[in-house]
């Protein structure tokens, strides 16, 4: 008769009674058991067996071999709620710890606490600046009504437009923390409480005292106050996902240790408080564990719901988020396709995501970039997926089976994203195709070469394998891959198992689904962070928790017929040993950076324009510059780094053309045209050469303008005219204000 290997989860009283059989069946590796339908998800219950006889006889007893079962053995709902409240007390004290750390880090890196508000503003770079620009309009206006509705109607971030730059740049953020710092500074100043220490700061260099104040009274501590509050969840929520991963506190302090081991590589929020990764990826994380409870354990309406507001909350707060969650609807309908979770938990899962999401679009005031995402049109084809279940799940056959649904995916993806794009005509996402497009041909052009010249933006190298298999994390990440796949092999891939499936068994589902699914998440994001190395702040993490199934002893029995209770403690400890040998030398190099910041240049520069332009005179420039110059001079602006716009990205490329081979009257024209009165130049973006081939300007506009690579560059142009002080040579621009870095011409 069929053996079935060892678990230590309960058998549920329910057995299949066969009066005879022709013959037993054939001996095979043990197949996966299968789960009842858990509440959380679904009132239905699980259907009654039909009597079935010959093969489908044969089906069934290799698929559902004996009493279903429930992942994990329930305990006494004191017990459950005891180990829970344990859980949040640690995860307090972890978020406390990680928060400290985090303002550390910060502070040491730039003395911020030494720094005047004007210089605190020039730290936060490129799309921070532009970030934190909005937050500061929302404090300074009179009331918090007016200072949203400027957000609603702003013609100075595109001078020209008038954008809803809330539904444009994913601005929720700043909203919330501008209204929690007003308020608190009026019950501050209602009950005269004390919330700043001011100072005057000698900076030396024949450099004039400034105002420092530190306190959660002063705007910039208050904000990045809120935003490492945020970020610094990451650490107790990896936990968390050790925790549930690898069943207990063992996996929870492995993971624990690996991310911290690892933090450099993990997370970038200790320098840049501002970025929307700080506020939106932390939700999702926290999002994670909630979904891998539910996987694991079932749920309730609280945690439905979390579920929920979690997810809106990453939509809101990031613009990536959709390509994040499309990761994760691939990694649940693959978990589904190999039958882990049944079909009415992949159906209540896509409808909270399509809740939530409806949501998130309605508070965006309709962006359209939400509706063309991979995400939506994902979840639009897995919820047609599901409710022709009936249909799709006829066949006996599990390769077919997994045939039907691939391409079935494919299919109604694809369509969607064709009607969608097409009905609403929206390009603003052009640019993502047109990188992947780069990354897997010779395509170039402007676009994608000011993405890929970036290092965040290259492949992920070897230095980061290096670091990560240092600390041991790379190492024990791939031991745990090989254990779930060990369990996939027996379950999955021996005869007659790869061939045969019960047309019934998309009612249940098998043990250890959450161990499967954070397998294709964890898959998801190493293709993500290998072709962009960005992204290895989702990878990291991602590898801190799955690790801790290498201590999942429910996982080790069905894998090695071996249940490591005695030894996980110490298996704990000498993981622990190992990666910390690497691991404390990583955080004692993270804590012994210390600088103070200063840009005198850019000061200056800022200084000027303040007393010698008028407040509605239209600058252009680079990028980040532009950002920069909008939040500390408040001065209209043509162009800014935020590029997921089709619109956005034209101006740039008109902007730009300054570097390019084109005349100077038609730079000149089209500048005028765009109502610019003044362009600030930078020479050091013509003459540095750059370590990747085609990434200066110049060459830049080569690929894109191949036709005028026989003219004059602009860039020695004006090198000329500025050296040899030789201004005719750049009428109709006149020069206005000159440093080593920055050159203002005005039009």
């Amino acid at each position: 008769m069929y053996t079935q290997a060892k678990s230590s989860v309960r058998c549920m009283a329910r057995r299949r009674n066969v009066a005879s059989r022709a013959q037993d069946p054939p001996t095979a590796s043990p197949s996966p058991p299968t789960l009842t339908s858990r509440a959380a998800f679904t009132n239905k219950p699980p259907k009654e067996q039909p009597i079935r006889s010959g093969r489908q006889l044969l089906v069934d007893s290799l698929t559902h071999p004996g009493p279903e079962f429930s992942a994990v053995e329930p305990g006494s709902p004191f017990v459950e709620r005891l180990k829970l409240l344990l859980l949040g007390i640690v995860c307090v004290v972890l978020w406390y710890g990680h928060f400290r750390f985090q303002f550390t880090l910060f502070e040491n890196d730039r003395h911020f606490s030494h720094l005047a508000d004007f210089e605190r503003e020039m730290t936060y770079r490129t799309e921070m600046g532009l970030y934190y620009s909005y937050y500061k309009t929302i404090v300074q206006s009179d009331t918090f009504g007016e200072g949203v509705g400027k957000l609603l109607n702003d013609n100075v971030t595109e001078y020209g437009h008038t954008i809803n730059t809330l539904q444009r740049f994913n601005l929720y953020p700043e909203v919330v923390v501008a209204f929690l710092y007003r308020k608190f500074i009026e019950f501050s100043t209602t009950y005269n409480i004390k919330t700043t220490d001011c100072y005057i700061i000698n900076r030396g260099e024949s450099l004039e005292p400034v105002e420092s104040c530190e306190g959660l009274g002063n705007p910039h501590y208050f904000y990045v106050t809120a935003a490492f509050f945020v970020s610094s969840s990451v650490l107790p929520s990896v936990y968390s996902l050790g925790y549930f991963i690898g069943d207990g506190h063992v996996g929870g302090i492995i993971s624990a240790f690996a991310f911290m081991f690892n933090h450099g590589e993990a997370t970038r929020a200790q320098w840049t408080p501002p970025l929307r990764e700080t506020f939106g990826y932390p939700l999702f994380l926290a999002q994670s564990v909630v979904l891998t409870y539910l996987l694991k354990h079932g749920g309730n309406i609280p945690l439905v719901l979390a579920f929920m507001l979690l997810n809106i909350g990453f939509l809101l707060s990031w613009q990536f988020a959709a390509f994040v969650l499309f990761a994760q609807a691939l990694a649940l309908y693959a978990t589904y396709v190999l039958e882990y979770i049944s079909s009415h938990v992949l159906k209540s899962l896509v409808r909270w995501h399509l809740a939530s999401f409806f949501v998130s679009y309605l508070l965006l005031f309709g962006n359209k970039m939400l509706l063309t995402s991979m995400f939506f049109n994902t979840l639009c084809a897995i919820n047609i997926i599901v409710s022709s279940r009936q249909m799709l799940n006829r066949t006996n056959y599990r390769l077919w089976f997994i045939f039907v649904h691939i391409t079935a995916l494919i299919f109604f993806t694809g369509t969607s994203q064709f009607l969608v794009r097409s009905i609403f005509d929206v390009h603003d996402d052009d640019h993502v195709f047109d990188i992947l497009k780069s990354k897997f041909s010779d395509f170039a052009n402007f676009h994608t070469l000011l993405y890929t010249c970036a290092a965040e933006f290259d492949y992920l190298g070897k230095e980061y394998l290096t670091k990560t298999f240092a600390t041991g994390l790379l190492m024990f990440a791939l031991l745990s891959v090989a254990l779930v796949l060990l369990v996939l092999y027996k379950w999955e891939l021996t005869w007659p198992i790869i061939w045969y499936r019960s047309i019934d068994h998309s009612n249940h589902g098998k043990p250890f689904a959450e161990l499967v699914f954070h397998l294709g998440l964890l898959a998801c994001f190493s293709v993500m962070a290998g072709l962009i190395m960005r992204l290895k702040l989702f990878l990291t993490p991602q590898l801190c928790g799955f690790l801790a199934v290498a201590l999942n002893k429910n996982l080790f029995q069905v894998a090695l017929n071996f249940k490591p209770s005695k030894w996980r403690f110490p298996m704990l400890v000498a993981m622990v040993s190992l990666m910390a040998l690497e691991g404390h030398t990583n955080l004692k190099k993270q804590l012994a950076i210390h600088g103070e910041y200063s840009n005198i240049e850019q000061e200056n520069l800022f200084n000027w324009v303040t007393m010698h332009t008028k407040q509605n005179d239209v600058f252009a420039g680079s990028m980040p510059l532009m950002a920069n110059l909008k939040l500390s001079t408040e001065r209209p602006i043509v162009n800014h780094p935020h590029y997921e716009n089709a619109d956005i990205r034209e101006r740039t490329l008109k902007v730009y053309a300054m570097y390019s081979r084109r005349p100077l009257d038609e730079v000149y024209k089209t500048l005028k045209d765009m109502k610019v009165n003044y362009y600030i130049f930078q020479p050091f973006s013509c003459g540095n050469p750059h370590p990747k081939k085609d990434c200066t300007y110049t060459e830049m506009w080569d690929i894109q303008e191949p036709k005028n690579k026989n003219r004059e560059a602009l860039c020695d142009l004006f090198g000329r005219a500025i050296s040899g002080k030789r201004p005719e040579l750049i009428n109709p621009f006149k020069v206005v204000y000159g440093s080593r870095s920055y050159v203002v011409l005005k039009l």
